[in-house]
């Protein structure tokens, strides 16, 4: 028993083994566990995770399932901004060896389409597709008449304008989307501001004064979806002085390799009262999990 405890003492790097000697083959799928932010956290630990941490298998995983057509879209945008100047080549999308990594870092970026009045981008943390649709892609009754409607440059959208409604009778705004969705639930909200917001000495302020004719009847709200799923919401606009997302409702993608419809719309066409003061800025589409904030849901 004396020979053998001297002969593990005398073992040369015994109790040695660290982190650093684990084979990236046996750490890559324990990375399949953690959300991309973590594993770039791990990466940091030592050559090994770093190694395994840019694998694709891991990054695949993490890739929406139509992460082709997405990155396609991204090839497309990228090249039209190389174009004309605007961006220089890093982080592009349209080199066919890029890595699942950088293809995932790309996609988190905003995509702009349909000459800009759109963008989409996943997520950081899971991977979900968001989009967002300018206020200058929607379909608005009235707004080539200054007398109801104008568009406002602003630093509060990310498009950098908002259609402001000064006065109206019908009000109609509506919009559709054909889209490839990778499969899951989403929800559509409209992103609204009541008052019309600006700078006074430095400060933000809003004319509350122009606001009236939204507490007397419901604003109506509608969602349909090719495939024949439909969904309606009232609500009384309220909050002046704050952007609010209203919830029209939510919708499920069966299959992410398919085209799918979306019509939406928001209308209060009572003609016994005029209403005004009222900013649309944008529709926005997230996973049906995410919770944003200023968000108002039946």
């Amino acid at each position: 028993m004396g020979a053998g405890a001297s002969s593990l003492e005398g073992s040369e790097g015994w109790g040695q083994t660290s982190l650093g000697d684990m084979p990236e083959s046996c750490v890559a799928p324990v990375l399949l566990y953690l959300d991309p932010p973590e594993i770039c956290l791990v990466a940091r630990l030592n050559r090994a995770f770093r190694g395994a941490a840019s694998a694709d298998c891991v990054w695949a995983t993490k890739l929406p399932a139509n992460y082709r057509y997405l990155a396609a879209l991204a090839a497309a945008a990228d090249d039209d901004s190389s174009s004309d100047g605007s961006v220089e080549g890093n982080g592009r999308c349209s080199s066919s060896v890029a890595t699942k990594k950088e293809k995932y870092a790309r996609l988190c970026r905003p995509t702009p389409f349909d000459r800009g009045t759109k963008e989409f981008w996943i997520q950081k943390s899971k991977g979900g597709l968001c989009m967002s649709i300018s206020s200058k892609a929607l379909a608005i009754t009235g707004i080539d008449d200054r007398r109801y409607w104008s568009h406002l440059t602003t630093d509060e959208s990310r498009f950098h304008s908002v259609a402001y409604l000064q006065q109206i009778w019908w009000l109609e705004v509506a919009g559709e989307i054909d889209f490839c969705f990778p499969a899951g639930s989403y929800s559509l909200l409209f992103r609204l501001h009541l008052g019309r917001p600006h700078k006074r000495m430095g400060r933000r302020v809003y004319d509350s004064e122009l606001i009236y004719g939204w507490d007397i009847k419901p604003t109506r709200f509608q969602l349909s979806t090719s495939d024949g799923q439909h969904t309606t919401s009232d609500y009384h606009l309220d909050g002046p002085g704050h952007w609010i997302l209203y919830h029209v409702g939510d919708f499920v993608i069966s299959s992410s390799d398919e085209l799918t419809k979306l019509k939406f719309s928001m209308m209060q066409i009572d003609c016994t009262h005029t209403k005004g003061g009222l900013c649309v800025d944008s529709v926005f589409i997230y996973p049906k999990d995410h919770q944003p904030e200023e968000c108002i849901r039946k």
